[in-house]
């Protein structure tokens, strides 16, 4: 990648490792069709930036470093399916803390210039593309205490898309 090319970024909570696998080995019991997200992918994103110059990183990085949000739980009860076949997981009751993120980032965000999706953020974490609702009930159970969030690149190549951190925040306790 050249130094000019502009990099595709977001900001989302990380799914720690123990339980992005539990995810992934879920959803593949489901044996449902699509194109599944990867454990290391796992997300909960908080605001997409899309292509951005390199030189906005230390900005993002600085935007991100002046969020003083509270840690929490996400509890990720519910099962989800949208018209385009993105299979997600997302919970019943969003934490207000998670809510209050998504918000100060928004703001933040928006007062520098950056321009941003306009429809209501919906918490989620995207299991399948291209997939089908699951037959019959099912009921996914998956927490964690979220206490950080990050920017992240989005790299793809012939092997797929990977997602690196580039910078993380705590979440105040």
């Amino acid at each position: 990648m050249s130094t000019s090319e502009p990099l595709r970024l977001f900001f989302a909570l990380p799914c720690p490792a123990p339980v992005a696998h539990a995810v992934a080995a879920w959803r593949d019991r489901l044996q449902l069709p699509g194109k599944a997200v990867a454990a290391e992918n796992l997300h909960l994103t908080l605001a997409f930036l899309g292509a951005q110059p390199r030189s906005r990183l230390d900005e993002l990085k600085a935007i991100a470093a002046g969020i003083r949000g509270q840690a929490f739980e996400l509890h990720l009860d519910r099962l989800g399916h949208w018209r385009a076949g993105l299979l997600h997981l997302l919970p019943s009751r969003p934490p207000e803390a998670l809510l209050d993120l998504e918000c100060s980032l928004r703001e933040r965000l928006l007062q520098a210039g950056y321009e941003l999706e306009s429809r209501t953020f919906r918490p989620h974490l995207t299991l399948a593309r291209h997939s089908s609702p699951p037959s019959g009930t099912v009921r996914p159970d998956f927490r964690w205490q979220a206490e950080r969030f990050a920017l992240y690149l989005s790299e793809s190549d012939r092997e797929g898309t990977r997602y690196r951190s580039l910078a993380h925040w705590p979440l105040c306790p």
